[in-house]
């Protein structure tokens, strides 16, 4: 009996080799297709809205603009990116993600670049506004576009790989804008703070053109992959599909409204951005207060942080995966990142021990960040995926209008941020919690190749 048992594992292990060697490499030829152009995609989006971290380094003082006034312009570009990611992510199911990335990234380069064109606080405010409205429903769009290509196993390392551009964006933006800024200074009578938002600005125009052309809406419509490839992966799709949690959650954005756990997903995603969004658009802050006066030299000190936050997308994603967990991954590292980020506050201006902790931050912070969101679609189901993602993101990011502008506000009354740090620090912390209490194992499942291969 044992002997047969044995055996008929056997051969059912045989069985499964081939199927899971072509879902395999069917996978590694979607990935070399789809996510270059993606994560080139997510760098020049998130380099297009942090550069104004970099520049205010001269803006400030060239224009006359407060800490307030900064933190402020900072931060509104949030309130028009909520109000239209909903609406966009709709239209996407719609028109698909080639006509939406399209519009999106022609719109929002010509906004960035338009910066350099501001010259009073309520003409930042309009361009910081129109740049949320152009640019909403780009990064929910490519967490749903995601799921129209990979199953919940494998989505925990596309979305860590995909959002490993938000770390390496803070890599390459560092120097790119200490060298626009210092050496474009005074070139055709502009500023250099002037010269980085067109720089920057202008090339995702011609990336949205590229996207459009590269970029299929969905496998079916891949002209790279053969028939049998197309029907592996929907197989693999309709497999994972069928697991999906409690069927009454699907609907439309109704459905996303009612259920309770978008709202308890919406304020863990506002802590995550309360947290990235402190350490993208006050680290060059930061460091010159350490005593940094050379904008070249900043830019390139603030790319240390980002690389050990690039590792930890990498790595968190990766462990993720393998130990098949969510919650523990997402919530601790947020708790340990937001309490290394407070913990800088006090150690005034020695420059090593500052850098280590902001370099612990970085990792757990955007490893943890860039992680939370492979569990909505996962909870969320195919059916309300595109309102429920679009919801959480929209309600979720209001966590990059408070970050910045309470911070430039407390910094401005009191000369410090170690206040808003503490505030913002007890909030990630909580998050991390509820994420950790509120949300049962069943929520955030995690299929497995074993499982979809069976169906």
């Amino acid at each position: 009996m044992n002997q047969t048992t044995s055996a008929a594992a056997g051969v059912a292990g045989i069985q499964h080799r081939p199927v899971r060697s072509a879902e395999d490499n069917v996978y590694r030829k979607i990935s070399w297709r789809v996510m270059p152009i993606v994560l080139i995609a997510y760098i020049f989006a998130f380099l297009d809205r942090i550069n104004v971290g970099y520049a205010q380094l001269q803006m400030k003082q060239d224009l006359g603009f407060s800490d307030a006034i900064y933190g402020l312009g900072a931060g509104i570009f949030f309130i028009t990116y909520l109000l239209f990611e909903v609406p966009s992510n709709l239209l996407l199911e719609k028109i698909g993600a080639r006509l939406t990335f399209l519009r999106i990234m022609v719109l929002w380069g010509l906004t960035s670049a338009a910066t350099a064109f501001v010259t009073e606080p309520w003409q930042f405010y309009g361009i910081r506004l129109l740049l949320g409205m152009f640019e909403a429903g780009f990064f929910p769009g490519i967490i749903l576009f995601l799921t129209y290509w990979y199953p919940s196993h494998r989505r925990g390392r596309v979305t860590g790989l995909f959002l490993f551009g938000m770390p390496i964006t803070g890599v390459l933006g560092g120097p790119l804008a200490g060298m626009i800024m210092a050496g474009m200074e005074g070139l055709g009578g502009w500023h250099g703070w002037q010269w980085l938002f067109v720089v920057e600005g202008l090339p995702t125009v011609l990336l949205g053109v590229l996207l459009y052309r590269m970029l299929p809406n969905k496998p079916s419509q891949a002209p790279w992959l053969n028939d049998s490839e197309k029907a592996l992966v929907q197989s693999v799709l309709d497999a994972d599909h069928k697991v999906d949690v409690k069927p009454g959650h699907h609907g439309k954005l109704a459905a996303a409204l009612a259920d309770p756990k978008t709202y308890v997903l919406a304020f863990v995603y506002f802590c995550c951005a309360c947290a990235v969004y402190t350490v993208t658009f006050w680290l060059p802050t930061m460091i010159k207060s350490l005593g940094i006066a050379s904008i070249g030299a900043i830019g390139w000190i603030t790319a240390v942080p980002y690389i050990f936050g690039a590792i930890g997308v990498l790595v968190i994603s990766r462990s993720s995966d393998r130990f098949k967990e969510r919650r523990w991954h997402v919530g601790g590292t947020l708790v340990v990142g937001a309490a290394a980020l407070f913990a800088t506050s006090f150690l005034g201006t020695a420059f090593a021990p500052v850098m280590v902790l902001l370099c612990v931050a970085a990792f757990f912070i955007f490893g943890g960040g860039s992680l939370f969101w492979s569990i909505p679609p996962t909870y969320l189901g195919r059916e309300a995926a595109a309102a429920g993602i679009a919801v959480i993101s929209s309600l979720g990011i209001l966590g990059g209008f408070v970050s910045p502008t309470l911070i430039g506000w407390i910094k401005g009354a009191t000369g410090s941020i170690q206040i808003g740090l503490g505030a913002l620090t007890a909030l990630v912390i909580v998050g991390g919690l509820v994420i950790l209490i509120a949300l049962p194992k069943s929520a955030v499942r995690v299929g497995t190749a074993d499982n979809t291969a069976s169906h």
